[in-house]
């Protein structure tokens, strides 16, 4: 469904490059949305670090992401970037952002309507500013993560690329982790689950709290079964799979999204979470992996992975999780907004 002559601006985040090498959920579902529309037809402009990737226009303030050249503050890079892409509203008939609450400070100071895809609520303390712009247009990423009050217009999932994660020939034997270092996403607790299975937990991902790293994480790592291997890119993570007896994601915050979730069941991984937050929407308990609230829990769903067909996974991402469903439903969202826009100017 393209709405012939509109131009659409998405707005990604700069901690990254758009799609990012490793880490940058934000950044991953900015460029696939970009792609998805590009691909159907769209006159989609981007607004990304100047290394990014993308078949749209690209329009660019700042070279690289500020989490990858540490001689560029990152408040001066997100203001000159988010004040860009406003600056040149009027060339757009959409704004597209997924800048979290700065973006919305702007969204007053032009007539381009503006649409902030809501990638989750990182601290009470921001909600004033949500508050304050609750009348703007929202979307959420999940039917769990919703504030009361803002004016949401549709839950659309995050879609992802298939093609990136083909589907696994066979089981491994391993149990992986996938994530930011953080207390959140419970490295601890995969840990914990890996010990009393006796089963070898491979964890891979950008250590975002060092002080948790060092305390929680590193003093049980070896060489024989809890192994820490970095950041991993696309190819990282395939080889991970392809070693997986099931993913753990024993989250200790309600989840956003997830997008590993769906990566791993692309890969016909199962998937062990904690019933927090989107969790259950991503997962569906006992077919593409289970839902637990313990560690004990989870050891003994670990028995039961066996149950879990790895083409089942796969095509419920397809149907549920894929870059073309998300953008197939952001277009819904568009033209519903386009009807209102149209409404507003009689």
């Amino acid at each position: 469904m393209t709405i012939p002559g509109k131009r659409i601006a998405i707005l990604s985040p700069v901690a990254w490059r758009t799609p990012p090498r490793q880490y940058g959920a934000w950044e991953t579902v900015a460029g696939n949305i970009t792609e998805g529309l590009a691909a159907r037809g769209w006159d989609v402009t981007l607004f990304a670090t100047g290394d990014s990737v993308t078949r749209a226009h690209l329009r660019a303030v700042v070279d690289k992401g500020y989490e990858e050249d540490s001689s560029i503050d990152p408040k001066v890079a997100e203001y000159l970037h988010i004040s860009a892409a406003f600056e040149q509203a009027a060339e757009f008939d959409l704004i597209h952002s997924h800048y979290d609450f700065m973006a919305l400070t702007y969204t007053r100071l032009v007539r381009t309507p503006v649409l902030t895809t809501i990638h989750g609520f990182s601290s009470p303390r921001i909600m004033p500013v949500y508050r304050k712009y609750r009348d703007g247009y929202f979307v959420s990423i999940s039917d769990s993560d919703r504030a009361p009050g803002l004016n949401y217009l549709a839950t659309v999932y995050n879609g992802i690329d298939l093609s990136l994660y083909p589907l696994q020939e066979s089981r491994g034997e391993d149990l992986i982790f996938l994530g930011r270092i953080h207390p959140d996403k419970g490295v601890h607790l995969a840990i914990a689950a890996a010990r009393m299975s006796g089963l070898p937990l491979l964890i891979a991902g950008i250590i975002q709290d060092k002080e948790y790293f060092r305390d929680q994480v590193e003093p049980h790592l070896d060489e024989r079964q809890i192994r820490y291997l970095g950041p991993v890119d696309v190819q990282g993570k395939n080889e991970l799979f392809a070693r997986a007896r099931a993913l753990l994601h024993l989250n200790t915050i309600p989840e956003r999204f997830g997008l590993v979730l769906a990566e791993a069941n692309a890969a016909g991984v199962p998937v062990i979470a904690m019933d927090l937050g989107s969790c259950r929407e991503v997962i569906q308990d006992g077919y593409t992996g289970f839902l637990v609230n313990n560690v004990h829990q989870a050891v003994r769903a670990l028995q039961r992975v066996p149950e879990i067909d790895p083409g089942a996974c796969r095509e419920r991402v397809r149907r549920c999780f894929s870059i073309e469903t998300m953008v197939a439903a952001y277009e819904r969202v568009y033209e519903t907004i386009f009807d209102l826009e149209a409404k507003k100017a009689l």
